[in-house]
């Protein structure tokens, strides 16, 4: 039997299949994509660790596959196809996961998330955006989505993301400050993308809609995910929804001719659906940063993006702010009369639009490529999260922080 030790005495293969490691034939070089992987995505390393295996053989077995893809992969092939020709080629590679008893599932998404990392690299981040914007590379997160996710925040450093899985029920995933939990199964049948909030403090409220069209409700309350409860409506998209103070919730759908309908809970009861108008060509999104503000956006029938506003006392118009959108848009707010509008554009590239409170800036292009609509949230004035189905149908993160 073949053991990797042999292999590498002080953790460095000489060669592999004849090709000297250190090969320079593009940049960045194997040792800059290994110290992105670590500054960027520690994560990954966690996860290993965790499992079992230490943190000397973990770099081996990151610094083996990251050369692999730079010096023997073609990095015109997505990360599953790269993946799976190193399993044919390697076969011997997972020996080192057996002997350390980390599981093949764990093994098989750590490697996945690195191939596709050094891929991003190798072309030039991916798409990201240049120097001095501020926003990470993106990083995938695994999982095999079928909708566009959601994410909410209910404290500093606290994410929850959800997602439609293959089987058409709702998938979770968190992070906890420290590491990224594993997807778990929150079960229900969902026919639209997910929608989520957090009114505070370890609370989590995910609306759907579910295969006779209406809305369905699930949350968290601090120790247990309750059943799901119908809400009734005619739902024509996913849902949206925000909340302006504790213990309310504001849930937006479009809704038969397209228009855009809400329903509120006030506190104590599910009030009726309210016709906001409107023409949509896509779900909405919703926000709200102070207890008299809500502000609702969509694609309109021109694929732009469209804007009505809550002011405490009545709704606005609805008005075009621009843009070429292919997907719903999503959207977050740092901090009072603060909104930045995230949207899928032309070339499946992320763009974003920002009130700064005054005026509307110009669309700026954070590169990507997304096969969903994008999910964003903010859990403090420095901090926006930006989440999307990848290329690989996988859950992909990117991140501003100043």
């Amino acid at each position: 039997m073949f053991y990797y030790q042999y292999y590498f005495p002080q953790f460095v293969p000489v060669q592999y299949y004849g090709q000297p490691l250190y090969m320079d034939r593009q940049q960045p070089s194997v040792q800059q994509i290994l110290q992105t992987i670590r500054s960027q995505h520690n994560n990954l390393y966690r996860e290993l660790e965790d499992a079992g295996m230490n943190r000397q053989i973990t770099e081996y077995v990151f610094f083996f596959v990251v050369n692999y893809v730079v010096n023997q992969a073609n990095a015109n092939q997505n990360a599953n196809q790269i993946y799976n020709q190193f399993q044919r080629q390697v076969p011997w590679f997972n020996l080192l996961f057996r002997q350390h008893n980390v599981s093949q599932n764990v093994a098989d998404r750590v490697l996945r998330r690195v191939i596709q990392i050094t891929l991003d690299q190798l072309k030039g981040g991916g798409g990201q955006p240049g120097p001095g914007q501020g926003w990470s590379n993106w990083e995938d997160l695994g999982g095999v989505l079928t909708s566009a996710p959601t994410v909410a925040s209910w404290q500093p450093n606290r994410l929850d993301v959800f997602a439609r899985g293959t089987d058409n029920m709702l998938y979770h995933k968190w992070w906890d400050g420290s590491r990224w939990n594993d997807w778990e199964s929150l079960g229900g049948v969902l026919t639209s993308p997910p929608a989520a909030v957090s009114w505070g403090p370890n609370r989590i409220d995910v609306f759907v809609r579910s295969t006779d069209n209406t809305l369905y409700h699930k949350w968290w309350d601090g120790s247990r995910w309750n059943d799901w409860e119908s809400l009734g409506g005619v739902l024509t998209s996913g849902p949206a929804v925000s909340s302006r103070r504790t213990n309310q919730l504001d849930v937006f759908v479009r809704g038969t001719g397209n228009r855009l309908y809400m329903k509120t809970w006030n506190g104590s009861r599910w009030l009726d659906w309210e016709d906001l108008g409107g023409n949509l060509n896509s779900e909405p999104a919703a926000v709200s940063w102070g207890p008299n503000r809500i502000d609702v956006f969509a694609r309109g029938q021109n694929n732009d993006l469209i804007h009505k506003w809550w002011n405490g006392n009545r709704w606005s118009d609805w008005e075009s702010l621009g843009g070429t959108l292919t997907s719903a848009p999503a959207v977050s707010s740092r901090r009072a009369n603060q909104l930045d509008v995230f949207a899928r554009g032309t070339g499946n590239r992320l763009y974003k639009r920002t009130w700064n409170g005054t005026r509307w800036g110009n669309w700026e292009n954070l590169g990507g490529t997304l096969t969903s609509a994008p999910a964003a949230v903010s859990w403090n004035p420095n901090r926006i999260d930006v989440f999307a189905r990848g290329q690989n149908q996988s859950l992909i993160h990117s991140w501003l922080d100043r």
